[in-house]
């Protein structure tokens, strides 16, 4: 897929948010959730575009090895090889509620939709991502080892 497909794709999905209200349900093990929150693998290609897209994720506050774009974040983590550092099931559980980690964390908890606070308007009441996204993301951070 191209990069014009993947980032019309990752619009796409984007613009599906207001469709996200509705969790799906999840079992933290641990410190991950080991289950996919839709049944089934996430697509890296779409999870790439997502955390590229300065809308909503990734790269608006982490780096990466990602060569071809300008202007990455600074404030946290570097995302390079971070699919050493965490499997599948601790991603999961870091992009839906990251607060579980570090209560003071800046980082948005993309799958919650309740007891948050600095809540964007268009984020009140309802996940930042649908459960799709997070397992599109996950798949793709999966792939960023050293």
């Amino acid at each position: 897929m191209s990069a014009v497909a993947a980032f019309i794709a990752a619009s796409l999905a984007l613009s599906s948010l207001a469709k996200a209200d509705e969790l799906a349900p999840y079992k933290i093990v641990g410190e991950g959730i080991p289950a996919s929150l839709t049944g089934a693998p996430g697509d890296a290609v779409r999870g790439r575009a997502l955390v590229l897209a300065r809308t909503t994720t990734c790269i608006l506050c982490h780096s990466g090895p990602f060569p071809e774009t300008r202007f990455q974040g600074d404030l946290a983590p570097d995302l390079t090889g971070v699919g050493n550092r965490w499997s599948a099931s601790q991603l999961r559980l870091r992009l839906v509620d990251a607060a579980r980690f570090n209560p003071d964390t800046i980082m948005p908890s993309y799958y919650r939709n309740g007891d948050l606070v600095r809540v964007g308007r268009n984020f009140a009441g309802r996940p930042i991502l649908s459960a799709a996204e997070i397992e599109d993301i996950v798949a793709f951070l999966a792939t960023l080892r050293d």
